[in-house]
């Protein structure tokens, strides 16, 4: 007998200390997988510890005619699209920043649950076998932009694509998972492919690099040191000419580089100043943000995520994020005194 047929043997007879060996090997791939579906770190880490629960529940009737990681993956993905269809009807938060009238936006997003993904949570996340079909890169499958446009899928069809073309699932597997045919898999399927090709063709496409590049460090000093600053035009000049700035839940969008000046300059021309904190998000350069105060304490306003474009001279994209999420990333809620923004905390596992 193997040493999981063994574990699966005795946690059928109730050894909680057996299940959580047999299962903790998925746990964070099955936390990447569940965010990828539904954009959120929040839901994916509630979606994880129900399929925990579901499992542990469920281990008796496993017979073993899959492997437990394919029986896993079945819970999670079916749990993920009862949850995503609520997370498509969470209403966006109105605009809370004090003292700042911002302009009119160019849009107004749909996915107000968006949030980042640590870094340091997708170390060894991202190393589970993929099948044979994958057709996207782990790094550029995590990226904003990437879950971003994920989210814009019907829920079947979203999963359909997650577990064949990024997992690299063979379509009778697929099936399986999803109590499907396999024609209805590869129809789903066909459908998702071209409508994320559809929506990535209007959005930021570049995967950003895995490991922090020369160039991506320039470029990222040097907007740390200008919005530190507030210093408006050198931010600017940072900025790709089709810049995009989303700040999730916050419906509001701005595209454009002298679009997004108007939207900067509300915010620096209301004496917002602000001191940042690298860390990394998504495999991309991101911040702590906080608002500096007259008793020289500052207080976080957010994370914000920095996309590059495709030579990583040129900021593509920011993503300001809410400051609930500050813990995720091992940030305090306030910073006393100016911090040394190249210093990152550790990202809580």
């Amino acid at each position: 007998m193997t040493a999981a047929a063994t574990l699966i043997e005795r946690a059928q007879t109730g050894d909680g200390e057996a299940f959580g060996e047999l299962t903790e090997p998925f746990r964070r791939e099955l936390q990447v997988h569940c965010y990828r579906m539904l954009g959120s770190l929040q839901d994916a880490e509630d979606a994880v510890q129900d399929t925990l629960v579901a499992a542990w529940q469920a281990l008796a009737d496993f017979e073993g005619r899959s492997s437990v990681r394919t029986w896993l993956y079945r819970i999670a993905t079916n749990r993920c699209l009862t949850l995503r269809r609520a997370a498509s009807r969470r209403p966006a938060k109105e605009w809370n920043v004090p003292s700042v009238v911002p302009p009119e936006p160019t849009s107004y997003g749909e996915v107000p649950w968006l949030e980042p993904y640590p870094d340091s949570l997708l170390d060894g996340a991202l190393a589970g076998p993929l099948g044979p079909e994958a057709r996207y890169e782990q790094a550029e499958a995590v990226s904003l932009a990437f879950i971003t446009a994920l989210q814009a899928l019907p829920p079947r069809q979203l999963a359909v694509l997650i577990l064949r073309d990024v997992l690299g699932l063979r379509a009778k597997e697929t099936a399986e998972i999803l109590d499907a045919t396999v024609d209805t898999v590869n129809s789903l399927l066909k459908r998702a492919r071209s409508a994320l090709g559809s929506h990535r063709a209007a959005g930021t496409t570049m995967p950003p690099a895995s490991v922090a590049t020369g160039a991506e460090e320039a470029i990222v000093r040097r907007f740390v040191d200008a919005y530190q600053a507030a210093d408006l035009d050198r931010v600017v000049a940072l900025l790709t000419d089709d810049v995009f700035i989303s700040m999730p839940p916050m419906p509001f969008e701005y595209q454009g580089r002298d679009t997004v000046a108007r939207f900067l300059s509300s915010i620096f021309d209301a004496g917002r100043r602000f001191d940042l904190v690298a860390t990394r998000a998504n495999r991309q350069p991101a911040f702590g943000a906080y608002v500096r105060s007259p008793n020289g304490i500052s207080h976080g306003a957010g994370i914000y995520v920095l996309t590059l474009n495709p030579s990583g001279n040129a900021i593509a994209a920011l993503t300001r994020f809410e400051n609930t999420l500050l813990p995720w990333f091992g940030l305090p809620r306030t910073l006393s005194g100016f911090p040394d923004p190249s210093a990152a905390p550790k990202t809580r596992h």
